[in-house]
């Protein structure tokens, strides 16, 4: 899997912080063409996320359709929030702590962000092209990294 650790040796512009202008917009106009087709997103994303790690699939104890929905409500809500990563970032922290009461493990987010990338390279044909692909795994690592550093600060009682 590894495909995380391969991204952080690609060069990407950083002229407005860890996220570009042009990459927000990219994934916030790529975004707006999935959106009318979440549900169906929703379903792809969690067929390759269990096809790829079929030992992730107990940790989703409700309904997958509901699971779906909220997934979908979460990435546009940090979608929307790209413009603004003040604001943005404590929600996105606050996700990555409660993921630890999930038993979310590190390791999973590369297998995320793959069943993700799978989904909207799915979701948009035609639309994806190299730089959106660039643009959604940098918004990605961000998001995770800034996750997975939250998670790391809780403690877990067992």
């Amino acid at each position: 899997m590894g495909f995380l650790k391969s991204l952080f040796g690609k060069k990407t512009k950083k002229e407005d912080g860890p996220i570009s202008q042009k990459q927000i917009e990219l994934v916030q106009n790529s975004f707006a063409l999935v959106a009318p087709i979440a549900e169906q997103a929703a379903g792809i994303f969690y067929n390759k996320l269990f096809e790829l790690d079929p030992s992730l699939k107990p940790l989703f104890t409700s309904d997958i359709s509901e699971q779906g929905k909220k997934l979908m409500s979460m990435l546009a809500a940090a979608v929307n929030g790209l413009n603004n990563l003040t604001t943005l970032v404590p929600v996105v922290q606050d996700l990555g702590k409660r993921h630890v009461s999930y038993h979310v493990e590190e390791k999973h987010y590369d297998t995320v962000g793959e069943a993700l990338l799978f989904t909207l390279k799915a979701g948009l044909g035609d639309e994806w092209t190299e730089d959106v692909e660039e643009a959604w795994t940098t918004v990605y690592v961000v998001l995770a990294t800034t996750m997975k550093e939250a998670a790391a600060t809780v403690e877990v009682v067992e």
